[in-house]
């Protein structure tokens, strides 16, 4: 993390707003989730993604088959060594798209996918200077329901900053991640 307390300040009002509008908009009667990702990059980079994930109902332009999910996350990424690590603090909100894959094993599946926007707290992370603090977040998931209200993913992310600014050598993440409905 950067030093100096307009950095602190800056992460803890992101925080503050990617959590509070996910908390502001999400109405009794939708679903909502909270979920865990273990994080694995490139190399020596692992993380933990700590998400609040709730559901628009009804919205008119997205089809029936299709359920339209909206999620606030802060990730902890680290880099290297436990004594001489890396670490990069990471909040981002997003737009999912999920849809029936169908039934098989006895389990109903689901696909998502996703692009979201996120901060990152440090632009010089794992080796790699990606230029902006603000990224793209890219996902592509597979979900099984476990149970009425639990679920297991397995996705891949990407984060980059699309080209906006040189150099953008771009993120890769494989998530394993468990989620509690309510």
């Amino acid at each position: 993390m950067n030093s100096g307390s307009k950095s602190g300040r800056t992460v803890l009002w992101a925080l503050g707003l990617v959590f509070g509008l996910g908390a502001a908009s999400a109405h009794a009667e939708n679903q909502q989730a909270l979920a865990v990702d273990y994080l694995q990059g490139e190399g020596d980079v692992q993380g933990i993604k700590l998400a609040y994930q709730y559901r628009v109902t009804n919205p008119t332009w997205v089809p029936e088959q299709v359920e339209l999910w909206l999620e606030s996350s802060a990730n902890f990424w680290r880099y290297g060594p436990h004594n001489s690590s890396d670490r990069n603090l990471v909040v981002a909100a997003s737009p999912v798209l999920r849809w029936s894959l169908g039934r098989v094993w006895d389990l109903d599946w689901q696909g998502e996918f996703g692009i979201g926007v996120s901060f990152l707290d440090d632009t010089y992370f794992a080796g790699k200077n990606v230029s902006t603090h603000y990224q793209f977040e890219d996902r592509l998931g597979l979900m099984v329901w476990i149970s009425d209200h639990e679920s297991l993913s397995l996705r891949y992310l990407h984060y980059s900053n699309a080209g906006l600014k040189h150099p953008n050598p771009g993120l890769d993440f494989v998530s394993l991640s468990y989620g509690y409905y309510f």
